[in-house]
């Protein structure tokens, strides 16, 4: 949360969602991410009973629209390469895939996927 912007989702004074978009050249490690104009989401969940809700859509919309705001061009995201249904989600989101990466802190490959952001 400290690289962006953090959205939250609260009901009855309970979080149920959140998303953090990372302002562009604020994420390293991917050659992609460190590319100009690219802003970065992660941090993305929404609790179980919430899912399927709509709830997430809203708030990766409003990441989306932040990270036009931000000045990003595109926004882009990783998560590993055998996460099917959310690869899935996202590029029925028109989010397509651009790299492999291998982060130390992990035991697994990602795929990293990005959204051109248009006016």
């Amino acid at each position: 949360m400290t690289h962006g912007q953090c959205l939250v989702a609260v009901r009855a004074e309970r979080l149920i969602g959140t998303i953090t978009v990372s302002y562009p050249g604020w994420t390293k490690g991917s050659v992609f991410y460190e590319r100009p104009g690219i802003a970065h989401f992660g941090q993305f969940a929404v609790l179980p009973e919430y899912q399927k809700s709509g709830l997430g859509t809203v708030l990766l919309t409003a990441s989306e629209a932040l990270a036009k705001i931000m000045g990003a061009t595109e926004i882009a995201l990783d998560t590993s390469e055998n996460a099917h249904h959310l690869l899935s989600y996202y590029e029925k989101r028109g989010y397509r895939f651009v790299e492999y990466v291998q982060w130390d802190e992990v035991n697994y490959r990602s795929k990293t996927l990005s959204k051109r952001l248009v006016e």
